[in-house]
């Protein structure tokens, strides 16, 4: 952790310099959160950012660290590091939009209870949305942590979904909205080269696989029908399922 009484002769730069680089890069986290609906920031981004007039090599590491204890002490939020882990198949060739997958980035997490936050913070707008992600992650989850992209639209086309359809009345570009998943780190896309060609799979990537995301799907998938019964519903309250 950054110690503010850290003696920043080290680096050359002032207290002030400090403190404007570690508020510069908690703004950079908070607006990219906002703007890309919660996407991935990579660390090389945040180093960028100190680097640009400073060339300490160890002054990205502790600007970063001194914004991760200002994210959860003055605004209720986990800046968590993601590191991609190799797709559980050895016989594959990574998607070019993931070259740079294994490279270290950060989303941030409200630390807020799960009440507190559905009352007073979540948006009613983008409900939606992350009842879309539940059922996503949970299609995945059931057949294994990993799925073909043909049998995830098999599962999404019974809810009316499709991947041809950029005009859902609710989601948009449905595919797109699958993408952001991925980008989110939700999921993990991979091509698994075989016998009879290439074939695009979805992995359960490091947010799904997180201790609470993970134990709330494996609560619903316990309860068997109900669960069925709990995504139908969300669907159908917010009319995702085409008549």
């Amino acid at each position: 952790m950054a110690n503010s009484g850290e003696d920043f002769s080290q680096f050359e730069i002032s207290k002030e310099e400090k403190d404007k680089l570690v508020a510069e890069v908690i703004r950079y986290i908070l607006f990219k959160t906002h703007q890309n609906s919660g996407c991935a920031i990579k660390r090389e981004e945040l180093s960028q950012l100190v680097t640009k007039n400073y060339r300490h090599r160890s002054l990205p590491a502790f600007v970063i660290n001194e914004a991760k204890d200002k994210l959860s002490t003055i605004f209720g939020y986990e800046l968590r590091e993601l590191q991609r882990s190799r797709p559980s198949s050895t016989n594959h060739a990574r998607l070019s939009q993931q070259s740079g997958a294994d490279a270290k980035s950060y989303v941030i997490i409200s630390q807020l209870p799960a009440e507190v936050y559905r009352k007073y913070v979540e948006d009613v707008n983008t409900s939606h949305l992350t009842g879309f992600t539940f059922v996503v992650i949970s299609i995945v989850h059931l057949a294994g942590g990993k799925i073909a992209e043909e049998n995830l639209w098999h599962h999404l086309k019974r809810m009316g979904l499709h991947a041809t359809d950029e005009n859902h009345p609710v989601l948009g570009n449905v595919k797109q909205v699958v993408e952001t998943l991925v980008q989110q780190r939700y999921l993990q896309k991979d091509k698994v080269i075989g016998p009879e060609g290439n074939t695009l799979f979805y992995e359960l990537a490091e947010r799904a696989l997180d201790g609470p995301v993970c134990e709330r799907i494996k609560q619903y998938i316990s309860q068997g029908s109900l669960f069925l019964a709990d995504c139908e519903e969300r669907y159908c309250h917010h009319g995702y399922i085409k008549p």
